[in-house]
């Protein structure tokens, strides 16, 4: 979690030095060039700068979200956010590693899924021994909880 805040922190410091000193040069330097009506540099900058302001306002957005997050409330013996997860998929018969993340920290190449997924909310509050039937977009798979590291046994 602390990972995500800081990630999140350093793109905001970054967003904020391209909208207050680079753009505003951009801007100034095309405005010199003249007529801003046909002027690319002048319109490219301009859009860039409410990209930057719409960006910013989404990750303070989700900073505050992130800071809201009552560690209290996630389950020390049931699936939740930043629980690690290991499943039979019982119509391959493969044991598969989910860890649940949030959306920004989704890679699924490393079975990092969202607790917004469709296999991530199924397990959200299940526990070892459970079986869930989750529908995906490639159809129904049927999963069996073997194992259950929670974000707190783990310390992430």
């Amino acid at each position: 979690m602390e990972e995500l805040k800081k990630k999140l922190q350093e793109e905001i410091a970054a967003l904020e030095t391209e909208l207050r000193i680079e753009l505003p040069r951009e801007i100034l330097k095309a405005r010199a060039h003249g007529d801003l009506s046909e002027n690319a540099e002048y319109h490219a900058a301009k859009e860039r700068q409410g990209y930057v302001n719409a960006r910013l306002g989404q990750l303070h957005a989700r900073l505050r979200d992130l800071s809201m997050i009552d560690m209290s409330k996630i389950p020390h013996d049931r699936v939740g956010l930043g629980s690690t997860v290991t499943v039979l998929d019982l119509d391959k018969d493969e044991k598969v590693k989910y860890k649940l993340v949030t959306s920004e920290d989704v890679d699924v190449a490393k079975g990092m899924i969202s607790t917004s997924s469709p296999i991530g909310r199924g397990l959200l509050g299940k526990q070892v021994g459970d079986s869930v039937r989750i529908t995906i977009p490639g159809g129904t798979r049927e999963m069996e909880i073997i194992d259950l590291v929670t974000i707190h046994q783990s310390g992430s």
